[in-house]
């Protein structure tokens, strides 16, 4: 078979019987939809196997799921925060393909629609989308964490234009990575989870792929560190594993309870009753105001608003409940989405201001904007209260 005029972004790798033709792809570039038609074109593969996990696959064939989401159940499984992260890469996305004329993305679903048209297997060789974001925070340290949110939230709150250089860097590399790149400089293990390990997945999955010709879309800034995993037989149980909770995590959900009551048998050996009641009030009003000030941020309904500063003084104590799903729960429930609002979703956080107006989106704006207050109601008020009792 004549493979002389395959693509320069295919790179071939042969394996025993088997070859593996990997399309190096740009995910915003329509020359790179044209290189994985041309490459299944020539080899007509057995497989085609493409970057992408399961749940990115139904999310970009199935683009009207939103329709079908039970805001309710996402507050209550704790899954607000990873909603939002999707609903901004996913803006972010839209907002790349209205500059360039592609959705990012589009040489994969071409590969999709070639299997489909040409009776190759399918195979969906990357790891769960899920997994490599829960392992990249799950390996953070208390403080990189909180560096990481913060410039986070400031790269998503501050700025609606897509950054020239980022779009020239999606053009390169991996989508994910690219987003992630400036944080990688200043967050190593990031690099470690988000890149390093799906090099060794992809070139897992890829090797088992069925049939002796294989053609892979990937990433272009993945090749390079994928070929060194070919002929190599890896277990890739330790790379789906979720990480341990941290001590920090441990600490903050059962040791602050016990911080918080030592204070107050301290303050009542040393000042009495009235000292355990002020430590009591404190606590109360600071955490209270702090989550209400977070709902009230997000714009929440007024009963909204109080059931926060109701719920946080008892759910900072708590270590299975947050105010903040008390307060997306109280949210959803008096300002109840529409399906049109679910509908609406995808284009309404295509802007800050968006973010605020759909009621789905501030649902989630007021789980987490109410629990960041309370947080910081926690910090005051327990700096205030060991002061009070030392």
């Amino acid at each position: 078979m004549d493979f002389e005029n395959l693509p320069d972004s295919v790179t071939v790798v042969e394996e025993g019987e088997k070859r593996f033709f990997l399309v190096g792809t740009a995910h915003v570039s329509l020359e790179s939809v044209e290189d994985v038609r041309r490459t299944v074109e020539i080899v007509r593969p057995d497989s085609i196997c493409v970057e992408l996990c399961p749940a990115r696959h139904q999310a970009m064939t199935r683009r009207d799921d939103w329709k079908r989401m039970d805001i309710y159940k996402v507050i209550k499984e704790g899954k607000a925060v990873f909603l939002m992260v999707q609903l901004v890469l996913q803006a972010f996305y839209r907002k790349i393909g209205d500059k360039l004329g592609v959705q990012p993305g589009a040489e994969m679903m071409e590969g999709v629609r070639l299997a489909q048209e040409t009776g190759a297997t399918l195979v969906l060789a990357d790891r769960d989308v899920q997994v490599t974001l829960k392992r990249v925070w799950g390996f953070l340290g208390f403080w990189k964490k909180f560096q990481l949110l913060s410039q986070l939230l400031a790269s998503v709150f501050v700025d609606d234009d897509v950054d020239k250089e980022l779009i020239e860097d999606l053009k390169k590399k991996d989508e994910l990575a690219a987003i992630m790149g400036s944080f990688a400089e200043n967050f190593p293990q990031i690099k470690e989870r988000l890149i390093d390990e799906r090099d060794i997945y992809l070139a897992q999955k890829i090797r088992k792929a069925p049939g002796t010709n294989i053609v892979a879309v990937v990433g272009a800034g993945h090749v390079p560190g994928m070929q060194k995993y070919f002929g190599q037989e890896i277990d890739l149980a330790p790379l789906e594993e979720l990480p341990p909770p941290s001590r920090w995590g441990v600490f903050w959900k059962w040791g602050l309870p016990g911080f918080f009551v030592a204070l107050l048998v301290i303050g009542f050996f040393r000042g009495g009753a009235d000292a355990s009641m002020d430590a009591i009030s404190v606590w109360v009003l600071v955490t209270g105001i702090g989550a209400a000030l977070g709902s009230l941020a997000a714009f929440g309904h007024p009963l909204t608003v109080l059931s926060s500063f109701l719920a946080a003084p008892i759910t900072t104590l708590h270590p299975l409940i947050a105010a903040g799903w008390v307060a997306g729960l109280v949210q959803a429930w008096v300002k109840k989405p529409t399906v049109s609002d679910l509908e609406d979703l995808p284009m309404s956080v295509m802007t800050v201001k968006g973010f605020w107006i759909n009621p789905v989106s501030r649902i989630l704006l007021v789980v987490i904007f109410a629990n960041l207050g309370a947080t910081i109601g926690v910090f005051v008020s327990g700096s205030w209260i060991a002061s009070m009792v030392f």
